[in-house]
């Protein structure tokens, strides 16, 4: 196992600070098993872009979303979190993380045990119409009471069971297509969230930033505003970043990362 330095004096930074949090993207869900979504082998070469995450495009066709993301986020019961997930998750439980912000729509920060996670381009715990929930957020709703008393949405669950079917979540009242909880193209992103998410980096003293190249704003910005409140980042990429010059510490590989870590927790 690699015991380097630069590993030694990471474990020593988030053992010293006062608030560490972490910042992940697709590159923490991929060790899953999880395709990305530009890289070679990504969702975007075999559908377009365009389309699959466009709200207007949902609204005239949403079959296109849905056998498109069928076997990518409605079989998240078969898929495990990654040691980044597990290993974000006990520090938490250890009260070495504060929280978690991120880019994935998966649920594996919560399937891993985390507690505190914004999700910052939305979730899928919830599905719901765009007709009957008109001028609604998901995030104007507790979930659970709104899958328990309104037909106009639905849990992941439920919805995951019919997408696999190869069918399309419908809603109870008016029968339309429901819709994902995240965040598409051309629809603003969750403001709660993006409101909690930048509290939490400005309250950082370090941050975590994990499986990300830093490319989709406003995520890109949270490490930001860590440094600019005095903070440190670490970023742990296999890929460049616009970000890479002003981190304390730079490291590659998630999994040597992270089974290092695990290993210094016991």
């Amino acid at each position: 196992m690699d015991t380097s330095p630069e590993l030694k004096a990471l474990a020593e930074l988030i053992r010293s600070a006062r608030c560490c949090t972490a910042l992940t993207g697709a590159g923490v869900s991929t060790l899953s098993g999880i395709r990305d979504f530009r890289g070679k082998n990504g969702l975007y070469t075999e559908f377009d872009a365009d389309k699959i995450f466009d709200i207007e495009y949902f609204r005239r066709d949403p079959s296109y979303y849905y056998n498109a993301a069928r076997t990518l986020f409605y079989t998240l019961d078969e898929i495990q979190p990654s040691i980044v997930h597990i290993g974000l998750a006990r520090m938490e439980q250890s009260g070495l993380l504060e929280g978690i912000i991120t880019q994935n729509i998966d649920l594996l920060h919560q399937k891993a045990g985390s507690r505190r996670v914004v999700e910052i381009h939305g979730s899928p715990s919830l599905h719901y119409c765009l007709n009957c929930m008109d001028g609604c957020s998901p995030e104007d709703f507790d979930a659970d009471d709104a899958v328990r008393g309104n037909p106009a949405v639905m849990g992941f669950s439920e919805a995951a069971a019919i997408v696999r079917a190869g069918d399309m979540p419908r809603c109870g009242i008016c029968g339309s297509v429901l819709k994902p909880g995240i965040t598409f193209f051309g629809e603003a992103l969750p403001a709660k969230a993006l409101k909690n998410a930048e509290g939490l980096a400005r309250k950082s003293d370090l941050m975590l930033v994990l499986g990300t190249s830093l490319t989709v704003y406003p995520a890109a910005f949270l490490p930001e505003y860590t440094l600019r409140d005095g903070g440190d980042i670490v970023l742990v990429n296999n890929m460049v970043t616009p970000m890479d010059s002003r981190a304390i510490l730079r490291f590659d590989d998630l999994e040597t990362v992270f089974s290092f870590l695990t290993s210094e927790a016991g």
